[in-house]
């Protein structure tokens, strides 16, 4: 039944804010728009009613009173899924973002993280102690739904995914009840909960394993004219290929924003970026970066000491909130030379000045381990290619969402198969492409944790009958 017509149900949900901790906010309420407002502009949803959960009490008297109440649960962290599943209309959604607290161990070199912590609250943290975990390249990207979808980041390539460094979770569960997740305890929801998204329960509470990191990291830019973007990719590949566990370097196709390292006369012309990382000792970085600052005749480059929290923080203000977002992926094993073309091909066709493509070097220690490791299985890719679709204007949507489509199918036949579940823009996707080998055995555990799909405003797997 809804929460908002009958009469008793106005009483019902006056009697659970009144022993709510947190804040329960109504359509008509200050803050209501605020807290249905996420990260994708193309996401304009109105749920019946958001919890704003101050702890785990809080989750787990929000699940038990939807579940009485026959409604459609979703959950948000940071707000900054592409899909939305945060916010759906007539959805009771459970809101996590006040939940922010982080405490580091310094001397066990852990933290703990609630699920509304955003990567740049973590690295403020972590970094006090010169510590990290390999996250994400957006800042304002929530820790739980990265970590939930498998989690990469600059340190992945050294430190594995950011579910490869979870050491414990804790869990409420489909019944309102709160668990402990580890390798020795609910060890098979310990193992979904790293990759299979939101699937599962609701964590209130990661555990992570920290690394010596920074606080300088050597890292930076180097921009090239797209008419090298040929030659450069080819370069890029072949210092890849044998390219130590400690550097990563991404590419990124687009327009030049006003970033202060591009000269201004190259402001909003079309580029090739380099993003060169070493996640070392920095006295070993300048050699090992070198090679490819040595590519070409770059029009700028950037590579230089900087804190590792503000090169984290580097690109935020290339996908602010509130601009419309449209994303396609692939993983690929290589960078052969039909990618190449096709790269510089829809690199010319790019629809909008915001837009970029973008393609991230994985492998490493990533694909160290098993495929069954964790629910994440995609150990295979040594490339993830995303297409940012960013734009402004919504007459613009048809445009930019059949650019990227045409963009995805080009690339279709050199990809594994595989998509990361946390770039899907669609709703509904395609699970096997996100949870390939492991998904009968999610099946598995989805059926045993979760038998009556309560949470399934993910990317859903749904329980056997």
């Amino acid at each position: 039944m809804s929460l908002t017509t009958p009469k008793t149900d106005d009483q019902a949900i006056t009697d659970f804010a009144a022993a709510f901790r947190g804040t329960v906010i109504r359509p008509g309420d200050e803050g209501y728009d605020e807290a249905r407002t996420v990260w994708n502009a193309m996401i304009d949803e109105h749920p019946a009613l958001v919890a704003q959960c101050a702890g785990p009490a809080d989750v787990i008297a929000a699940v038990k009173f939807a579940r009485e109440h026959d409604h459609t649960i979703s959950v948000k962290g940071g707000g900054h899924n592409i899909a939305g599943r945060a916010v759906q209309d007539d959805a009771f959604m459970i809101d996590l973002s006040r939940m922010n607290a982080v405490r580091v161990d310094p001397d066990a070199k852990t933290a703990r993280v609630e699920p509304g912590v955003v990567l740049n609250e973590l690295d403020h943290e972590t970094q006090a102690f010169g510590l990290a975990t390999p996250a994400g390249y957006n800042s304002t990207t929530g820790v739980a739904g990265l970590t939930l979808g498998g989690g990469w980041g600059w340190l992945s390539r050294k430190h594995g995914l950011t579910v490869d460094n979870l050491i414990s979770a804790d869990v409420v569960t489909a019944d309102g009840e709160l668990v402990h997740a580890s390798e020795d305890e609910n060890p098979d929801l310990f193992w979904g909960i790293r990759g299979g998204g939101g699937n599962f329960g609701i964590v209130t509470s990661f555990e992570f394993q920290l690394h010596e990191v920074g606080p300088e990291v050597l890292s930076g830019p180097i921009v090239y004219p797209f008419d090298d973007a040929e030659m450069v990719l080819k370069e890029h590949r072949r210092l890849a290929a044998d390219a130590p566990d400690e550097v990563a370097v991404w590419f990124v196709i687009r327009d030049a924003p006003p970033l202060e390292a591009i000269p201004a006369e190259w402001h909003g012309e079309r580029v090739l970026i380099l993003a060169a990382f070493y996640a070392g000792d920095i006295s070993d970085a300048e050699q090992a970066l070198q090679p490819w600052r040595d590519i070409g005749d770059p029009v700028a480059d950037a590579v230089g000491p900087h804190p590792y929290a503000g090169w984290q923080q580097a690109f935020d203000g290339l996908g602010p909130a509130g601009n419309r977002n449209y994303w396609k992926s692939h993983n690929f094993l290589e960078l052969t030379d039909g990618m190449i073309e096709t790269f510089v091909e829809f690199g010319e066709t790019i629809p909008t000045e915001l837009t970029e493509i973008a393609c991230a070097q994985l492998g490493g220690a990533i694909n160290e381990r098993p495929v069954d490791a964790t629910a994440y299985p995609h150990r295979d890719a040594e490339f993830v290619m995303n297409l940012h679709t960013q734009w402004t204007d919504p007459e613009q949507d048809e445009e930019c969402i059949a650019w990227a489509r045409d963009m995805h199918e080009a690339m279709t036949p050199h990809s594994t198969g595989g998509v990361y579940a946390n770039f899907v823009s669609e709703t509904d996707g395609d699970q096997q492409a996100a949870y390939r080998e492991n998904y009968d055995r999610m099946v598995e555990v989805k059926t045993k944790w979760d038998p009556e799909n309560v949470f399934r405003l993910n990317h859903n797997v749904e329980p056997s009958e």
